[in-house]
C-alpha cells in the first residue's frame, strides 16, 4: 500500500459525510470514532461507520481506515471488533505508546495499522513503534497536552518531537504523517505548515477538513521542474561524479534525486487509481 499525501478525517457519527469521500478524492480516509465523536454517542457512532464504510464505492484509489478509541478506553475492544469484521482497509490506532498494543492489536485482527503518535509516551518510544504500521502520523495537539506545553503559531514547542517522529519512520522504512492544522480553513497557514513538513521529511499530513485535501496533495508531490530537476541530475551521476548547472554532483544528490522521482511516482499511481475509480 503506499504511504498517503493526506489523511482526512471524517466523524464517524457522520455517515452523509463519509458518503461524499470519493468527491474529495483523498489518499486516506480515517473515520473517526475518537475526538470526532462525543462519549454518549460511540456505540452508535460505530454502527454508523461501519455502515457507511460498506457503502463506499470500492476501487476509487482512496485507502479507507476507521480510526479505534485509544486502548485504555471502555470503547476500545467493541471498536475493534467491529473494524475486524467491516469492509475497511485497515484501522488508526490513536495514542500507540507500547510495542505490547500492537502486539495485542495484531492478535486480534490482520489489517494494516496507522499508528498515532501523539502523546509523550508514545513518542519517546517511537521507534521502538514504527515497525509495526504500515504508516504513523504526529498529533502534535495531544502531545503538547501529554507534557503540558502550550501550542503556538510558531510551533517551536513541538519541533523535537516532530523531528523525532519523522526520524523513527526514515531509520524503520515506514511512512510518516505530519501533525494536523487546526485552521481548518485558513489555507496559507496550512501550506506554511505542510511545507515545513516536507522540509522535514514525512510523506503526508493529516487534514481535518476536505479542503485541505488539495493542499496537502500539493504540498507533498513534487512539481514538474523537481522532477526535470531531478531526472537531469541521475543523468549527470549516471558515470560517477558529474556536474550540473556548475555544482557538483555526487551519490547523496543522486539518492534525494531518486527519493523525488519515487514520490513522483507514487502521485502517478493515485491519481490513475482515483482516475480508474471514477470511470468504473
Amino acid at each position: 500500500m503506499r504511504v498517503p499525501r493526506s489523511l482526512l478525517f471524517v466523524p464517524g457519527s457522520r455517515p452523509d459525510m463519509v458518503a461524499k469521500v470519493p468527491r474529495w478524492s483523498p489518499d486516506a480516509v480515517a473515520v473517526d470514532l475518537e475526538d470526532a465523536v462525543a462519549p454518549a454517542d460511540k456505540e452508535s457512532a460505530r454502527d454508523a461507520a461501519v455502515r457507511a464504510v460498506a457503502d463506499l464505492p470500492r476501487d476509487t484509489g482512496t485507502l479507507v481506515l476507521i480510526r479505534v478509541n485509544a486502548p485504555a478506553s471502555p470503547w476500545y475492544d467493541d471498536d475493534v471488533a467491529a473494524v475486524a469484521g467491516s469492509a475497511a482497509h485497515g484501522l488508526v490506532l490513536p495514542k500507540l505508546e507500547s510495542p505490547e498494543q500492537l502486539a495485542d492489536l495484531r492478535a486480534r485482527v490482520e489489517l494494516p495499522v496507522v499508528g498515532g503518535l501523539e502523546t509523550a509516551r508514545g513518542v519517546a518510544r517511537c521507534r521502538e513503534l514504527v515497525g509495526g504500521c504500515l504508516a504513523v502520523y504526529f498529533g502534535a495537539e495531544d502531545y503538547i497536552a501529554s507534557i503540558g506545553g502550550r501550542r503556538t503559531p510558531e510551533g517551536r514547542e513541538v519541533l523535537y518531537a516532530r523531528s523525532e517522529v519523522v526520524l523513527a519512520g526514515a531509520v524503520a522504512g515506514v511512512g510518516v504523517l505530519d501533525q494536523a492544522v487546526v485552521a481548518a480553513r485558513d489555507e496559507e497557514a496550512y501550506r506554511a505548515d505542510a511545507k515545513v513538513g516536507r522540509d522535514l521529511g514525512y510523506d503526508g499530513k493529516i487534514c481535518i477538513h476536505p479542503s485541505q485535501v488539495a493542499l496537502a496533495h500539493e504540498a507533498f508531490t513534487p512539481t514538474d521542474d523537481e522532477v526535470a530537476h531531478a531526472r537531469a541530475v541521475i543523468e549527470a551521476g549516471s558515470s560517477g561524479v558529474g556536474v550540473l548547472d556548475g555544482e557538483m554532483v555526487d551519490d547523496v544528490h543522486l539518492r534525494m534525486a531518486a527519493a523525488v522521482l519515487s514520490r513522483a511516482g507514487r502521485r502517478s499511481e493515485a491519481e490513475l487509481d482515483h482516475q480508474d475509480g471514477l470511470d468504473a
